[in-house]
Order: structure tokens, then C-alpha cells, then sequence
């Protein structure tokens, strides 16, 4: 049997068929990739992340989105949706659209069992290619556990990882710190059974 040909896609076809379908589609250098619904959890750490980002940010210089915010990078040619991300100061709009952002500071990804490798690896690469990107947070959406990369220098990031509920991350280019208790906020991890010997 043949292997299916993959088809490829130019950056203006991807647009014009994004514009106009009813679900997200992911552009990677090329190919379009759906991407996969969210779960309650999914969707509950996002918004309880974006929710306290919104209001801590309240009348300072930055711009909080969520999920629906399309971003372009240009080195990689991938167009792609942040769960929860923070612009500092005017929006950079890819140059003939009005949709698309170009200058995240900081972007924060929700875990999923399809998405973690990609997330932590080829996108977190991807990012770190945008000038203005300095903060990534990866947030586990299965157990208590988020990690942290600040960027100190052009190619020195510094990691750090959290998993209790009373810890307090926090973010260095936001200048605020939000609890692990706000970001799990009526999220249910479901219990494993372990059997008794």
C-alpha cells in the first residue's frame, strides 16, 4: 500500500480557509493541523490563569488572550493559537492582517496527554525564535505540576518547576505572582484505584 501524499499549504491558503472554518487550525511550515478540543480541565486552568492575568494587569501596559489569539512566527512559518498569552505594550499585527499577533512576551501552554512533547519541545523551540517572547510556563492539566522558563540572556533560560497547591509562582516579566491554588481552581484530577495486596 502507498503512504497517503501529504499536502501542503501556503501561508495566504491557510488563512483564507482559517477565516472561514468553525474549528482551529495550526500551520506548521506548510501543513494544516487540527487541533484538539479542549477538556473541562483544559478549559478551567486556561480560563482561571487568564482570568487573574486580566485583573492583575488592569491599567498597565499589557494585553491578556486567550485561546482564540492566532500568532505568527516567521523563522519556523507557524501560525498557531496560545492557550493564554501576554503582549507588552502596542500590538505587532503581521504585516496585511489584523488578526494576527507577532510579539508575545509571555505564553503559558495547558498540558495535554496529544500536545505535551510538542509543547515542550518543536513549539517551545518555535517561540524561542519571537525576540520579544520571554516567559513560558507549561501547566499539567492530569496532576498538580507547572514549569517555568525565564529567559535571562539571548540563549540562557532559567527553569524551575512547582507542585503544591500553597506554592506561589513568580513571573518575572509581569512583575506578579499567582498562586497554584488560583491556577487548579475547581479542577478535579481523577483518582487512580490502586489495589490492595
Amino acid at each position: 500500500m502507498q503512504a497517503e501524499e501529504k499536502k501542503y499549504y501556503t501561508a495566504e491558503e491557510y488563512l483564507n480557509l482559517e477565516v472561514n472554518s468553525e474549528q482551529r487550525h495550526e500551520y506548521i511550515n506548510g501543513e494544516i493541523v487540527p487541533m484538539a478540543g479542549g477538556m473541562p480541565n483544559h478549559n478551567t486552568i486556561a480560563g482561571n490563569f487568564y482570568a487573574a492575568l486580566n485583573f492583575a494587569l488592569k491599567r498597565q501596559p499589557y494585553r491578556a488572550f486567550v485561546t482564540d489569539q492566532r500568532i505568527w512566527i516567521p523563522e519556523k512559518r507557524i501560525y498557531t493559537y496560545p492557550d493564554v498569552m501576554v503582549v507588552q505594550g502596542e500590538l505587532q499585527l503581521q504585516e496585511g492582517r489584523k488578526d494576527t499577533v507577532t510579539n508575545p512576551l509571555f505564553i503559558a501552554e495547558v498540558l495535554s496527554d496529544s500536545t505535551r512533547n510538542y509543547d515542550k519541545d518543536e513549539k517551545f523551540a518555535a517561540y524561542r525564535t519571537i525576540p520579544s517572547f520571554q516567559e513560558y510556563l507549561l501547566i499539567d492539566q492530569y496532576k498538580m505540576h507547572i514549569e517555568q522558563y525565564f529567559r535571562t540572556d539571548r540563549k540562557t533560560w532559567i527553569f524551575s518547576e512547582y507542585d503544591e497547591l500553597n506554592e506561589t509562582i513568580s513571573l518575572n516579566t509581569l512583575s506578579l505572582e499567582i498562586t497554584l491554588a488560583d491556577i487548579y481552581d475547581k479542577v478535579e484530577f481523577e483518582v487512580t484505584e490502586t489495589s490492595e495486596s
